[in-house]
C-alpha cells in the first residue's frame, strides 16, 4: 500500500483515479490544483504524486520543479491530454518517474505505479544502507575554540606523531580522531576504534593484542588483536584512562618497539599503527593516584588537543542546530521544519552538562514532537523534561 497524492484540475479524472487507487488498497488524496497540491505535499509524506500538467494557476511542469527542491523521494507521474515529445522529455528531465498521456490507460498507469513504489523503496533502503556503511564526520562550528582544534588537525593529521584528545563526554573526541585519520596519509589503511572503559580489564589484553588458541577457556582459536587490525593505519584508544595497568605496560612495550605479542604467545609481530588516544578523565591526577603510568602518558601525549564543550562555544549552536536538524530530517525522511530565533536563543540558555551528545538528542526529541516550527516555547517544554 502506498500513499498516494493525485493532482488534477478535472473532478472526473481525480475521482476516477481515487477510486481506481483505492480499490487497489493505497490510500488516497486529492488536490484541485498545483498550489492546493503543494501546500498537502509539504504537510504530509507521499510515496508516489500523478501530476497533471495543464492546470489554472500554477502548471505541472512547475508543480514538479518545486517537489524537486524539497528533499523527497516520492515519485512523480506527469499525466496530460495535452502532451506531445517534447513535453514528455522536459518532464523527464526535471525529474518525473514517467509521462502518460490522457485518456488513461489504467492497467499502464498501476504498472507505473508499482515501478515507482519498487524505486522509492529502492532509494530509500540505499539511503538507509549508505548511512550506515559510510558514516559523514564532520567537525561544524566557526566559534575561536573549535577553529583552533580545526587548525591543529590540520598541522598535525600530516604526520605519524601520536595525539592525545582531552575533553568531557559527548565533546566530540572521537570525531577529531577520525579526522586525524582522514587527512593523513593513512587514509587508505583501517582506522579502529576501542572503547578502553567498555571492555573488562581481564579482556582488553586480548582485544588489543589477539591470542593463541588455548590462550584461556574460551580461546577456541587464534584471534588477531586490535594493533594487528589496524596495521599499516591508526588505533584510536578511547577513554585509555579506564585501562588497566597491566595492559598499560604492554601498550607501553608496543609503542616503544612496535612488536606485539599474543596472549599465550611467544612470537613478536611487527605492527606499524599510529596511536591516537583519547579519554575524559584528568591524566596527570590520575598518574598522582598511581591508576595511570607516566611513561605511557609523555609516549601518548606528543600532541595535546582539547576538546571544548558546548558551553564555550554557545555560539556555534545555530550552525549545529542547522546541520543536525538536516541529517535527522534525512534519517526520518520528514520535511524539513523551522528552528526559530527564539528556540535558538532559548538553546543558548541551556547548561549542556552531556555536550554536542546531549544537544542533537534534544533537538532530534523536538524534531518529532514539534509541528511546523520549534519555538522558544518548545525548548522550554520538551528540552529538559526531567527538571519539570
Amino acid at each position: 500500500m502506498a500513499n498516494i497524492l493525485v493532482i488534477d484540475d478535472e473532478r472526473s479524472i481525480r475521482n476516477t483515479l481515487k477510486e481506481v487507487l483505492e480499490y487497489e488498497n493505497h490510500k488516497v488524496e486529492v488536490a484541485t490544483d498545483g498550489i492546493e497540491g503543494l501546500d498537502m505535499f509539504a504537510k504530509n509524506k507521499y510515496d508516489v504524486v500523478l501530476c497533471d500538467i495543464k492546470m489554472p494557476n500554477m502548471d505541472g511542469l512547475e508543480v514538479l520543479e518545486k517537489i524537486q527542491e524539497q528533499p523527497t523521494d516520492a515519485t512523480v507521474i506527469m499525466i496530460s491530454g495535452h502532451g506531445n515529445i517534447d513535453t514528455a522529455v522536459e518532464a523527464i528531465k526535471k525529474g518525473a518517474f514517467d509521462f502518460i498521456e490522457k485518456p488513461l490507460d489504467l492497467n499502464r498507469l498501476l504498472i507505473t505505479i508499482r515501478n515507482g513504489i519498487e524505486k522509492t523503496s529502492l532509494v530509500t533502503e540505499t539511503k538507509v544502507l549508505k548511512r550506515k556503511v559510510t558514516k559523514t564526520f564532520d567537525i561544524v562550528g566557526q566559534s575561536e575554540p573549535i577553529r583552533k582544534v580545526l587548525e591543529m588537525i590540520e598541522k598535525v593529521a600530516p604526520t605519524d606523531a601520536r595525539v592525545l584528545i582531552t575533553g568531557k563526554n559527548g565533546t566530540g573526541k572521537e570525531l577529531v580522531a577520525r579526522w586525524l585519520h582522514e587527512k593523513s596519509s593513512r587514509v587508505a589503511s583501517p582506522f579502529v576504534e576501542v572503547n578502553c572503559a567498555a571492555i573488562p580489564s581481564e579482556l582488553i589484553e586480548s582485544e588489543l593484542f589477539g591470542h593463541e588458541k588455548g590462550a584461556f577457556t574460551s580461546a577456541y582459536k587464534d584471534r588477531k588483536g586490535k594493533f594487528e587490525v589496524a596495521n599499516g593505519g591508526t588505533l584510536f584508544l578511547d577513554e585509555i584512562g579506564d585501562m588497566s595497568l597491566s595492559a598499560q605496560a604492554k601498550v607501553l612495550r608496543a609503542l616503544q618497539e612496535n612488536k606485539i605479542t599474543r596472549v599465550g604467545g611467544d612470537k613478536e609481530i611487527k605492527v606499524d599503527v599510529r596511536i591516537v588516544a583519547a579519554t575524559n578523565k584528568d591524566l596527570k591526577k590520575e598518574i598522582e593516584a598511581g591508576n595511570f603510568r607516566e611513561d605511557l602518558y609523555h609516549r601518548l601525549s606528543v600532541i595535546l588537543i582539547n576538546v571544548p564543550s558546548l558551553n564555550d562555544r554557545i555560539e556555534d549552536i545555530p550552525l549545529l542546530a542547522e546541520h543536525f536538524a538536516n541529517q535527522i530530517f534525512q534519517e526520518y525522511g520528514m520535511t524539513k521544519k523551522v528552528i526559530t530565533e527564539s528556540a535558538i536563543c532559548e538553546f543558548q540558555k541551556i547548561t549542556w552538562t552531556g555536550n554536542i551528545r546531549e544537544f542533537r538528542n534534544v533537538l532530534e526529541r523536538l524534531i518529532i514532537l514539534c509541528d511546523r516550527e520549534i519555538t522558544g516555547d518548545d525548548v522550554l517544554a520538551y528540552a529538559q523534561p526531567i527538571s519539570k
